[in-house]
């Protein structure tokens, strides 16, 4: 299901290995980013619940921590997309996988990049997200709308991605993961000036 350019250089660019979870002293997360298949993939982004304890009304990938029966990140990730926003198996389309990157509350998240077709039925989970909606990947290669912002925690200070769109502020992980999607599909040049493998 390789609709555009984008979906080709993703699919080129990045690993798709698949394979079962590695062995980590972090907990461990899988989140699905979900590129629809037309020729200016748009991503699938929601509104978390107000009354999550983790990130509430942020804005996220459809995904979360990986339970016993998952074998790998992609069965995790396919598993929370169906749960959360509806999107069946046959509908995803794996691209390829980002690096894992650690939160501020010590999750290791694999962001797991798939395409999946323009038009689906979406059946949102409120337990999970307020709402749901899609954006142009291309908006996040605009340096325009994206900046760094000094964050500190203890005695760490680090440099924490944020985007500005259309009133939303997307950061942190979420923020980290379109940034690198942006520099892959379309060279965008943005540095996130973290190492993102350990915690902050």
């Amino acid at each position: 299901m390789l609709a555009s350019p984008v979906h080709a250089t993703l699919s080129n660019q990045l690993p798709l290995d698949g394979l079962a979870w590695t062995d980590s002293s972090a907990r461990q997360a899988a989140v699905l980013v979900a590129l629809t298949a037309e020729d200016e993939p748009r991503v699938l982004l929601g509104r978390r619940a107000k009354h999550l304890a983790l990130h509430p009304g942020e804005v996220a990938f459809p995904g979360g921590k990986r339970e016993v029966e998952d074998h790998s990140p992609w069965a995790t990730a396919k598993r929370e997309a169906h749960e959360e926003v509806g999107i069946t198996e046959e509908q995803v389309h794996p691209l390829g996988e980002l690096s894992p990157l650690m939160t501020r509350h010590g999750y290791e998240v694999h962001p797991c990049i798939a395409a999946v077709p323009a038009q689906m039925e979406l059946v949102m989970d409120a337990g999970e997200f307020d709402s749901l909606f899609y954006v142009p990947l291309v908006t996040f290669a605009d340096h325009a709308l994206f900046r760094l912002e000094e964050m500190s925690r203890g005695d760490h200070r680090r440099q924490v991605p944020h985007y500005t769109v259309e009133g939303d502020n997307i950061w942190g992980v979420t923020a980290a993961v379109l940034a690198q999607l942006a520099n892959v599909a379309y060279d965008a040049g943005l540095t996130l000036e973290r190492d993102w493998s350990i915690a902050p």
